[in-house]
Parts: structure tokens; sequence; C-alpha cells
């Protein structure tokens, strides 16, 4: 495209699916940490669980007088274990709603852009082997 002025801009459209690679690339990303910290999660409260049912053992066998010096010493290891899970945890949950945020921050951002044809949202809304969240 030319103006009066001998300025080229480039095509609309080319810009248009320019942004929409780009903000593709974006979603991508989002997606794959937010999977990468469901994972982190996920096997983190599995330990969570094995840590607390040991616990739940173990004051059980102190409770019942049976628990050895070995086992009573076990007891600030297995607490100090469980409250950096829940810290952990904790972080990891901050971190998911953040990632959820800048995903849909990104689907505002390419809707303020101007609403594409419903072929190439879907497309972008919905990258490759994701499903919509």
């Amino acid at each position: 495209m030319a103006s009066i002025f001998g300025f080229k801009s480039r095509n609309p459209a080319r810009d248009r699916q320019t942004d929409v690679s780009r903000l593709d690339r974006l979603a991508k990303l989002f997606e794959q940490i937010g999977a990468e910290i469901e994972a982190e999660r996920g096997g983190l409260e599995n330990r969570y669980r094995t840590k607390a049912t040991n616990a739940a053992f173990l004051v059980e066998e102190m409770e019942n007088g049976s628990a050895s010096d070995r086992r009573l010493s076990e007891v600030t290891s297995l607490t100090k274990s469980i409250l950096n899970c829940e810290q952990r945890i904790a972080a990891l949950s901050r971190q998911n709603g953040l990632i959820k945020e800048l995903r849909h921050s990104l689907d505002m951002v390419f809707d303020e852009d101007g609403a594409p044809d419903s072929a190439v949202h879907s497309e972008f809304a919905r990258p490759a082997g994701a499903g919509r969240r």
C-alpha cells in the first residue's frame, strides 16, 4: 500500500496474521507453564499426603507408647516437611492463578485488536493439543 507521501505500509491482513501468530505462541507458552505448575503441584500433593499419613501413624504410636526414640525424632522432620509442602502448594496455586490471569488478559488483548473471523479466533483460543480453560 502506498500513500501520496511515498510511505508504504504493510497490508493490515498481514499485520493481523503476524499478531495472531505472536499471540498464539504466547498462549501456548502459558499453557505449557500452567501444565508444568500443575504437574509439580500434583506430585507435591501426593508427597504431602504420604507425609501426613506417616505423621498420623507416628502420633498413634506415640499415644500408645510404642514409638521408639528414633521414631520420636521424626516428629520435627515430618512437621517441617509438611509445613514446607503447604507453603509450596500455596505458592504454586498463586503462580497458577497468575498464569490463568495472564492467559485471560491475552484473550482480552486479542479481542480488543478486532474480532477475527471464527476460524482464526478458535485456532488462537485453543492452541494445538490444549483445551480452552
